[in-house]
């Protein structure tokens, strides 16, 4: 049975009518998809091919599954790539540090709580791709929830009280397994499960209300997040109780420990490649919602000179959204490119020979398994020299960095606190603007010198070591 945490959150006592309203959004889901409170959901594993290097095993409903003594938890829930992405980091510095690592996404169950995750998600996507299409829907609507609304306190008790709806999930897992959560629901669902070593790993720059889980360890990022969730300042039109220093630490960026062990001689291949007059490689993340699709399709029409000059190779992830791939290069008439389509093995290889080789063109990358789609971005980040993305999860990743615009106004301070710290270029929110910063990099050799020797600095103080640290917190190891 789950302790009730959305009638009074870190000693905050929560108004009457939002208590009402949580618990009327509780009912409405049970009544939709039916009430499992006693169901026995027995559990069962299977690995992750795609993630066999660090023995990650998902866990999956069935009868004959036995936790390792060693398991590590990372709860998650497909939401785009970004918390995957995180979890990923999470199991990959647990298994370095000795513990297997179990994948636990709340959202892919057949389950009542798992149905109201795939629900709101879909509202999410349905936003986001709407914030798109319309400015004024973005202005009045979408970027203000994203920033204000979502900070509230009141609108975590609504979430916490949905997330009763997840216990069930665990049942028949032993409440001593350390446990991370990379996004804020199976944090509560832990923690109202009874789970006792629980760390939520808070992805974001912005201090919200969404991300409270009070009972769980809250792992930020940087000081300006650590600050705000100290204080709670803005959550409310009062001052209010902060969080604890034994419920919150600020422990660095989460980061794969593979992108971490030659970072050093990643950016002497960076720099060397420069020093050459050899083609830089941009990397692009292209997402499947339409986010900054016309960006994209500006920017690669910018940049097909500097393709053709062999000044620039370029690299697109298009995830697991073939489609987008055919939109951008009838978009922007690209006539030659070399493909990977469901082709993991192969874009390893390419990897590989490019390290200390060379690249040249356009290479466009699709897969329809969502690790692989995830990960080939980890895979290719290592081997180019600029990443063009929004400001969301990889904002925090250790590569020279160029942001588009971001998509809700959370995302900003991801690119503040790229820009403060100095491993990233600035947030360029139109195409004029973002294709503008990319011919200042090109023509001046200069400026991934000078980022690539931050991020070696920074990783030398600690920066990058999140994951590691989110593991010790949820093992209690020191």
């Amino acid at each position: 049975m789950s302790i009730d945490k959305s009638s009074v959150i870190f000693g905050n006592a929560i108004d009457k009518k939002t208590i009402k309203r949580a618990n009327k959004s509780k009912r409405k889901y049970i009544k939709k998809y039916g009430d499992d409170s006693n169901k026995d959901y027995r559990l069962s594993f299977v690995p992750i091919d795609t993630l066999d290097f660090i023995g990650a095993q998902k866990v999956v409903f069935g009868a004959d599954g036995t936790f390792a003594d060693n398991a590590l938890i990372v709860g998650n829930i497909r939401m785009g790539f970004g918390h995957y992405r995180i979890s990923i980091a999470m199991a990959s510095c647990a298994h370095a540090l000795g513990y297997t690592p179990c994948w636990l996404d709340l959202a892919s169950f057949d389950a009542t709580g798992s149905k109201m995750i795939r629900a709101q998600n879909d509202l999410y996507s349905l936003a986001s791709r709407i914030s798109q299409k319309s400015k004024l829907f973005n202005a009045l609507v979408w970027e203000p929830m994203n920033s204000e609304g979502f900070k509230k306190i009141t609108y975590n008790a609504v979430d916490q009280k949905n997330s009763e709806l997840l216990v069930p999930i665990f049942k028949n897992i032993d409440k001593d397994i350390p446990y991370i959560a990379t996004h804020v629901w199976p944090s509560q669902a832990a923690v109202h499960a009874g789970m006792n070593n629980v760390v939520n790993a808070i992805p974001d720059n912005w201090p919200m209300g969404l991300h409270l889980s009070e009972g769980a360890i809250h792992a930020v990022q940087t000081p300006f997040a650590y600050l705000g969730y100290k204080t709670l300042d803005g959550f409310a039109k009062k001052p209010l109780n902060g969080i604890p220093e034994n419920q919150l630490k600020m422990v660095g960026r989460f980061i794969d420990h593979e992108l971490l062990v030659d970072l050093e001689g990643d950016n002497r291949r960076r720099i060397e490649r420069v020093n050459s007059g050899k083609p830089l490689r941009l990397l692009l993340t292209v997402g499947g919602a339409g986010a900054g699709f016309d960006m994209f399709a500006a920017m690669v029409k910018h940049l097909k000179p500097y393709v053709e000059a062999k000044k620039v190779a370029l690299f697109i992830n298009f995830g697991d959204h073939r489609e987008v791939c055919d939109k951008l290069v009838k978009a922007t008439g690209i006539k030659s490119y070399k493909t990977y389509f469901n082709d993991y093995d192969g874009l390893k290889k390419l990897v590989a020979d490019i390290r200390d080789g060379d690249a040249d063109g356009v290479y466009a990358v699709y897969n329809d398994d969502i690790f692989r789609a995830v990960y080939s971005t980890n895979l290719l980040m290592p081997v180019c020299d600029l990443l063009v993305t929004k400001p969301s999860e990889l904002a925090y990743y250790p590569i020279p960095k160029i942001f588009m615009k971001h998509i809700g106004g959370h995302e900003v301070y991801g690119a503040i606190n790229g820009r403060e710290l100095g491993d990233s270029l600035n947030e360029y929110p139109t195409a004029k603007s973002l294709n503008a910063m990319l011919d200042k990099v090109l023509s001046d050799k200069e400026i991934i010198p000078h980022l690539c020797d931050r991020i070696t600095e920074l990783k030398s103080q600690g920066y990058y070591d999140g994951a590691y640290e989110c593991v010790k917190l949820a093992t209690g190891k020191k």
